[in-house]
């Protein structure tokens, strides 16, 4: 007995009905309970029975042994004790009362851990009343259906969004939602398709029927539920009603492939409409010309006349090359005052040289804008497929080529590439040449450009790369930053540009208790890069720059490539504590389900979005539009290209956070920061709110 006494788990003990429940006899299992030996607990020489008990469980352990004394019946009861080290312990104690030697009352008892089991307990009716909580009182839908479409249950925000009344409501009015709810049937079929192939599906999108008639669009979450021995028992999942977002991105998809202004196709949608036009070529015979059209002495006219006469003629221009060339062809604004045209079908020169020939015609044909006589010409410079290149950009490169060629060769006229036409190739090595000197000799400067709140207070700078080159004078960044991409010496200015954004806000004071951060531009050719992660973390460390107070910046064009890749790497900088930012919004064709995947921190409305905006109507729609997503989203909102405080005061009201653009201040040097600084401070210790 002796041995199994001391081998014991717990502790069993005999003590005096007293006070302090003396002990008088105690197994040396207590010490793995209480942290106390046996000689310590015996006769209460440093802890007694009291002690140990919780202070909060004392009464009504006493309560409990005290009945059962009284009526000479066992007892059992759960509490807590407080050990040696102060640790809490769930116990039960099962003991019954015993007359003494003496005659006195004694109490002989078995205490043993159960911390783990109710610890357990607890958590698991926590999660159940959790999950109950969440499912009754969830403003998102949630539902369990049969296999064959059945509702088993569902809560009230989907009896709500589903128009109906209650969820009971829901249930017994939808017997088959496969043909009750879904606009296209066929939708369900998917549905169960893919849940039975992959045992989940994933922001399924749906157009469905609600009670009143309404239409809208859903995005379902949900998942295959199994029994014990394999069968499928239920699905369940959620629904969220995605009808304004669905409108939304309809309305930024189109965005992202056609010019706002003239409502021709962009970039984006140019490389389809040219793979169109190939496929067709190469079914007839005939090859593709592109057309490179840049419009002659542009920008006199934009800036004597003003933007808005020059948008009117870039509008009517539009509307002169859709209608000079035919229903196959493709006409897009590729920037500025630059056009591209896609000419399929060619069979010979002569086919092309027709169409150009009218383009010229069209262009020139005299027009009347806000009382101004005007008269305008371009140059077009064109590229053969497959004779020239094989791809857009190749074919854009050569074109572009050519069109200069027409250009500096007297305007108004076109001219096909061929290779005589060397001179810009010459140009651009030129450029990469000197562009590499640059680098090397620590040419290039970082600028900073203040990001500001709706009362004017500097929240930090955003760090743009300059080039004052020695032999070419002033480069702007248009014309060496695509260059330095192509060629990967993109790689060293930008970690140049990092470690010296990086040491600059890290020597910038604190603007009311608060720390600046500054904004630094990723290319594409650095998100690529397996060591990006391990060069932020040293600029931050070399500089001592919090992590929280830099800023790194990609475009959605970036987000796009390989978006996997995208979303690990921008991950791994997260977690260094630094903020993700998504420039230029608007301009590209991310996916939004992208957007919430990605930890991104803040969207950047494009400055094409803000020009204008506080014109109202269908200018301020975009903006309006990437505001209401990025909130949705939990996201910061920058407005870059702000130029006047109507800009400012109209974004403002729609919720932007904070405001970029010459309207503030013009990129400054480094050494012109602190002025800048200074002269914010000062306009707030006077009252005065600056712009």
């Amino acid at each position: 007995m002796a041995a199994l006494f001391a081998q014991l788990d717990g502790m069993l003990f005999r003590c005096r009905v007293d006070e302090a429940w003396t002990l008088l006899s105690v197994s040396p299992g207590c010490r793995e309970l209480t942290g106390y030996c046996a000689a310590e607990l015996l006769q209460d020489r440093l802890c007694s029975l009291e002690t140990l008990t919780h202070p909060e469980d004392r009464s009504v352990v006493r309560g409990t042994i005290m009945a059962a004394l009284e009526t000479g019946s066992r007892y059992r009861i759960e509490y807590r004790i407080i050990g040696r080290d102060g640790e809490e312990k769930w116990v039960l104690e099962r003991g019954v009362g015993v007359t003494g030697e003496a005659g006195e009352r004694i109490l002989e008892a078995y205490l043993e851990d159960i911390t783990d089991r109710v610890l357990a307990h607890l958590q698991l009716a926590e999660t159940e009343l959790r999950y109950r909580s969440i499912f009754e009182n969830s403003v998102v839908g949630m539902f369990q259906t049969t296999e064959s479409g059945r509702y088993l249950a569902a809560n009230q925000a989907l009896a709500t969004l589903y128009r109906y009344p209650t969820p009971e409501d829901l249930i017994s009015s939808l017997a088959d939602i496969s043909t009750g709810l879904y606009i296209d049937t066929r939708r369900r079929d998917e549905f169960k398709c893919m849940i039975q192939r992959d045992g989940r599906v994933i922001d399924f999108e749906s157009e469905i029927l609600c009670r009143d008639g309404r239409r809208i669009w859903i995005s379902e979450n949900a998942h295959a539920v199994f029994a014990a021995d394999g069968s499928l028992s239920y699905y369940e999942g959620t629904v969220e009603d995605i009808t304004e977002r669905h409108r939304y991105q309809s309305v930024l998809q189109h965005q992202a492939t056609h010019d706002p202004l003239t409502a021709l196709p962009n970039r984006n949608l140019l490389e389809d409409r040219l793979g169109q036009a190939v496929l067709a070529g190469e079914r007839q015979g005939g090859k593709v010309a592109l057309a490179f059209v840049d419009l002659d002495n542009f920008k006199v006219i934009n800036d004597s006349l003003g933007h808005a006469v020059g948008d009117q003629l870039l509008i009517e221009i539009a509307h002169r090359l859709r209608t000079a060339l035919r229903g196959v062809d493709t006409v897009a604004r590729y920037g500025g005052d630059e056009f591209v045209l896609i000419m399929g079908e060619q069979a010979v020169r002569e086919d092309t040289v027709h169409l150009l020939e009218r383009v010229l015609d069209a262009v020139q044909a005299p027009l009347m804008l806000e009382g101004h006589a005007l008269r305008m010409s371009c140059s077009i410079g064109v590229s053969v497929y497959p004779d020239d290149a094989t791809d857009l950009d190749g074919l854009l490169r050569i074109a572009d080529v050519a069109m200069y060629h027409a250009k500096e060769s007297g305007k108004g006229q076109y001219c096909f590439y061929t290779r005589d036409l060397n001179l810009a190739a010459q140009e651009r090595f030129a450029l990469e040449t000197a562009l590499r000197a640059a680098i090397e000799h620590n040419e290039l400067a970082v600028v900073y450009q203040p990001k500001v709140d709706s009362l004017g207070r500097v929240q930090g700078f955003e760090a743009l790369v300059r080039w004052n080159s020695a032999g070419q004078g002033l480069v702007t960044p248009d014309r060496f930053i695509p260059l330095a991409e192509e060629t990967g010496q993109i790689l060293a200015i930008g970690e140049q540009v990092l470690y010296a954004a990086c040491r600059t806000a890290a020597s910038w004071p604190l603007i009311e208790g608060r720390a600046l951060s500054v904004a630094v531009n990723l290319s594409a050719r650095q998100l690529k890069e397996p060591g990006l992660v391990a060069l932020v973390a040293d600029a931050l460390s070399v500089s001592g720059l919090p992590p929280e107070c830099l800023e790194l910046e990609i475009t959605e064009s970036m987000i796009m490539g390989d978006v996997e890749h995208t979303i690990r790497v921008l991950r791994s900088i997260k977690a260094l504590g630094v903020r993700i930012a998504v420039d230029d919004f608007g301009t590209g064709y991310s996916s939004l389900s992208y957007l919430q995947r990605l930890p991104i921190d803040t969207l950047k409305i494009d400055r094409s979005f803000v020009s204008g905006c506080d014109q109202g109507g269908a200018v301020m729609a975009i903006p309006h539009a990437i505001i209401f997503l990025g909130k949705s989203l939990d996201l910061h909102i920058v407005a870059e290209g702000v130029e006047t405080a109507a800009e400012r005061d109209i974004l403002t009201l729609c919720g932007c956070n904070e405001f970029q653009g010459y309207y503030f201040s013009r990129p400054m040097q480094r050494a012109a920061v602190d002025e800048y600084l200074m002269a914010k401070t000062a306009c707030f210790d006077k009252g005065v709110l600056p712009r």
